[in-house]
C-alpha cells in the first residue's frame, strides 16, 4: 500500500513537471520568443525528458514518415540530450557495485561521450587495464516512463472514442507496445544477456565481419552496463568511415545484411 502511494505521488509530480513544461514554453511563444516549429518541438521533447526524447529518436530515424527538417533536428536526440552531473553518476555506480569506483575502475572520464533518453555513457579503464565504456541509467527514469506512457496510453484511447475513425490505426496499441519495449530497456541485465545471445548468433551464422562488445559482468547491474569499447564512427557518417576502411558502401551491407538475418535467426 505504501509503495503503490508513493507510485501516486512520483506521478502525480510528473504530470505536474509536463504541464509546467508545456506552459512555459507556451508562454514564451506568445511573448514572441519563437524558433523555428522542428527547434522548439526538439527542445520541448529534451525538456520532458526520456520518453519523448525517446520519440523524437524515431522521428530521427523515420525519414519516410516525417519532413526532412524534423529528421535533422531531431539527430540531436539520438546521443546529444543534456547529460545529467558526474557527480551523481558515482553515486549510481557505488550504489549499484557496492563500493567505490575506484575499487573498479582507475579512470572514468567526467564528460559523457553520449547522452539519450534512458542512458548516458562514460569512458573509462578497468582497474585490470582494459578500456571500457560505462553505460549509466538516468535516475528516475523508469517512474518517468511509466507515467508518460501510461498518460499517452489514455490519452491514445480518448482520442479513439472521439474519432472512432482513428481506431483503425490503433495508438492505444502502439503506445503499449512502445511501453514494454522502453521498460525492457531499462533492465541492463537483460541487454548484457542479449549480448551474449547476439554474439552465439554471429557465430552460428558463420559472421565474422560483426563484432559484439565484451561484458565486464563484475561491473554490472540493473542500471550499470559496462562494456569493451570500440573506436569508430557512426554509419551515418560516410566521411569519417573512410578513415577506417576503404569501401565504407560494404561496410553498410554487412550492417544491413546482418540485420536482416537477426529478424529470422536471432533469438530476440
Amino acid at each position: 500500500m505504501k509503495g503503490l502511494l508513493v507510485d501516486s505521488v512520483k506521478g502525480a509530480f510528473r504530470l505536474t513537471q509536463t504541464a509546467k513544461v508545456l506552459g512555459l514554453t507556451g508562454s514564451k511563444w506568445v511573448l514572441g520568443k519563437r524558433p523555428p516549429n522542428p527547434v522548439l518541438l526538439r527542445q520541448v521533447f529534451e525538456q520532458l525528458g526520456s520518453t519523448y526524447i525517446k520519440l523524437g529518436q524515431f522521428i530521427a530515424s523515420s525519414p519516410t514518415f516525417f519532413p526532412k527538417e524534423y529528421v535533422d533536428e531531431f539527430q540531436y536526440c539520438l546521443d546529444q540530450t543534456p547529460p545529467f552531473e558526474f557527480s551523481v553518476v558515482r553515486k549510481i555506480i557505488t550504489q549499484e557495485l557496492g563500493c567505490s569506483p575506484e575499487k573498479v575502475y582507475s579512470y572514468i572520464e567526467e564528460k559523457p561521450l553520449a547522452s539519450a533518453s534512458i542512458a548516458q555513457v562514460h569512458a573509462a579503464k578497468l582497474v585490470t587495464g582494459e578500456d571500457v565504456v560505462i553505460k549509466v541509467q538516468k535516475p528516475g527514469v523508469e517512474n518517468v516512463l511509466l507515467t508518460d506512457l501510461n498518460f499517452l496510453y489514455v490519452c491514445a484511447r480518448l482520442l479513439e472514442k472521439v474519432a472512432p475513425k482513428l481506431s483503425w490505426t490503433s495508438i492505444s496499441g502502439v503506445v503499449e507496445e512502445i511501453q514494454k519495449t522502453m521498460m525492457e530497456e531499462c533492465d541492463f541485465i537483460k541487454e548484457a544477456k542479449n549480448l551474449d545471445t547476439f554474439r552465439a548468433f554471429l557465430l552460428e551464422s558463420d559472421n565474422h565481419d560483426v563484432v559484439v562488445p565484451k561484458v565486464y559482468k563484475q561491473a554490472c547491474s540493473r542500471r550499470i552496463l559496462t562494456m569493451e569499447r570500440f573506436y569508430g564512427s557512426s554509419l551515418t557518417d560516410l566521411e569519417s568511415i573512410r578513415k577506417y576502411c576503404d569501401d565504407p558502401e560494404k561496410t553498410l551491407i554487412t550492417a544491413m545484411n546482418t540485420w536482416f538475418a537477426s529478424l529470422t535467426q536471432c533469438e530476440f
